[in-house]
């Protein structure tokens, strides 16, 4: 599975697009997997000012990102810059 995630990532940013779409990246991922899948969404981001959109329920894969924005009911409730995983936890319970 994490092989398969991986290629897909790759296939995404391969043509080097200025924005890409990720519904939840890392699901069904083990930990290491993850941490080596959002790794390779960071670098896209930096070195390739790429912009990554993603979906996701995981504050270990959000903590990646620059910006977390929170949905409820399709409204923006909340947003943090900078999150770390337990931030964006803390969020996420509020």
């Amino acid at each position: 599975m994490a092989s398969s995630k991986r290629v897909a990532c790759a296939r995404a940013l391969m043509s080097r697009p200025a924005i890409v779409f990720a519904d939840e990246p890392t699901g069904n991922l083990d930990s290491v997997a993850s941490d080596e899948v959002m790794g390779f969404l960071r670098r896209s981001a930096d070195e390739f000012d790429q912009t990554i959109v993603m979906v996701t329920h995981d504050p270990s894969s959000a903590a990646f990102t620059d910006r977390v924005v929170l949905l409820a009911d399709g409204r923006v409730v909340a947003e943090l810059q900078d999150p770390t995983a337990d931030a964006v936890l803390e969020m996420m319970k509020a």
